[in-house]
């Protein structure tokens, strides 16, 4: 059992490191990673297929689905870019509100939407109205991608960390608005301070030509009222729905799937194209993720990572909910959030076996992991989007300028959050 988890640690350790260096597809690293596990689990006689598809938590997965199918019906419908042109008109071509109000469509959007999604439909038209204010892309793109991804952590379906967390803890979206919300108020207004006096040399440059901004029509950015309507519709009543789906005994990704045919019937897309806008990568790169930490339990690797974190939860309840967000926060600059996440849950839930308190970890867990991925460019896919979209302008964002912005983000939005963890731990 030993050479077991020996080996099963180190197929995750090196296909964690290939998902860090991008020296392979992250989705095709996994795949190959889930294939090598399960093979030596059968070798070994510790994992079989049937203990690798239960590993696999469809709840999770079922609702990042629906909410796709909503924003693959939404997208085409051009409402995301008619609410940033609205955005960049109401500025009046001032770079300080431009950035506040762009980050707060991003941000609040990041609260009901998969952050990656609003970054990928919102950063483009922030390129163009940048583009047509004659003023640097950096500030804005850095600061959306920040800010997505601060905002996600305040609800269950913002972040995919979140949604795997609220899987496994049975947390509701009620539960993430009571004690991550308030958190994510605070933490936002710190990050968004922080990136008005760290980018205060740009902001201060007057746009050459504000005038045509405010020539802008949000009208003409939206194709298709009728179907954004019918969507938006939907996509309220599935919010609702999430708001007392555990009083109804039901689960978000029966909300979240129940929406997405709902919206499919009403609206009648062209399927083809409707599943073409589907991440299904992502999904298969979560499924792969999910083998991968399945068969390292089987192997009894995380009962070792169980045992050295029950010793150091000897220590005051609260300093340990502290280092466990700065611990999460700490690799998940380094690794994708996601995979940390994953790989953690286990571990966590191995702790409650042994007697200890995990309600609160579970909050330190998300935050951690929220806020952890602003620290560098691959700590979240939010930022290797918007880092891939600035390589087509003038001025492209590198790892160097991310680490001057991002870090400082980091550092102070986990300081923030674990006062506040402290001072909040009684309620949680």
């Amino acid at each position: 059992m030993i050479l077991a988890a020996i080996l099963s640690s180190l197929i995750f350790l090196v296909s964690l490191w290939l998902i860090f260096s991008e020296k392979l597809n992250r989705t095709i690293t996994a795949i190959a990673g889930a294939a090598l596990i399960v093979g030596l689990g059968k070798l070994l006689g510790f994992y079989s297929e049937a203990e690798a598809l239960a590993a696999v938590d469809f709840n999770t997965l079922g609702l990042l689905l629906g909410m796709m199918i909503l924003v693959a019906l939404l997208e085409p419908t051009g409402f995301f870019q008619c609410l940033a042109v609205w955005t960049g008109r109401v500025s009046q071509g001032r770079p300080v509100r431009l950035l506040v109000l762009l980050g707060t469509v991003t941000t609040v959007l990041s609260m009901f939407l998969d952050n990656v999604t609003t970054i990928v439909l919102i950063a483009p038209v922030t390129i163009l109205i940048c583009e047509i204010l004659g003023v640097s892309t950096i500030p804005y793109l850095i600061a959306e991608a920040l800010l997505s991804n601060t905002g996600g952590v305040a609800t269950l379906i913002g972040d995919p960390p979140n949604v795997l967390i609220g899987s496994s803890a049975g947390f509701s979206f009620i539960d993430f608005l009571v004690y991550s919300l308030p958190v994510v108020v605070v933490v936002w207004l710190v990050a968004l301070l922080l990136l008005r006096y760290l980018f205060r040399r740009e902001l201060a440059m007057r746009p050459r030509n504000a005038k045509a901004v405010k020539r802008l029509n949000p009208a003409e950015a939206l194709n298709d009222p009728k179907t954004a309507r019918r969507v938006l519709i939907v996509l309220g009543a599935a919010i609702l729905f999430f708001f007392v789906h555990h009083f109804l005994h039901i689960s978000p990704s029966f909300v979240a799937l129940s929406a997405a045919a709902l919206a499919l019937v009403w609206v009648r897309p062209d399927m083809k194209k409707t599943l073409e806008r589907i991440e299904w990568s992502v999904l298969v790169f979560f499924v792969a993720l999910f083998v991968m930490v399945g068969g390292l339990e089987a192997s009894g690797a995380l009962t070792w990572l169980v045992g050295i974190l029950e010793g150091a939860a000897g220590m005051p309840p609260v300093l340990f909910g502290v280092l466990v967000i700065w611990v999460v926060a700490g690799l998940s600059a380094v690794v994708d959030n996601v995979p940390i996440t994953i790989a953690l849950i286990p571990v966590i839930q191995g702790l409650g076996a042994k007697g200890v308190n995990i309600t609160p970890l579970w909050w330190a867990l998300a935050f951690g992991a929220g806020f952890g991925g602003n620290g560098t460019i691959i700590g979240s896919t939010a930022n290797i989007v918007v880092v891939s979209l600035s390589e087509k302008t003038r001025t492209p964002i590198t790892a160097k300028l991310w680490n001057k912005r991002g870090l400082p983000v980091m550092l102070a939005t986990c300081a923030a959050a674990s006062i506040l963890y402290a001072l909040a731990y009684p309620l949680f």
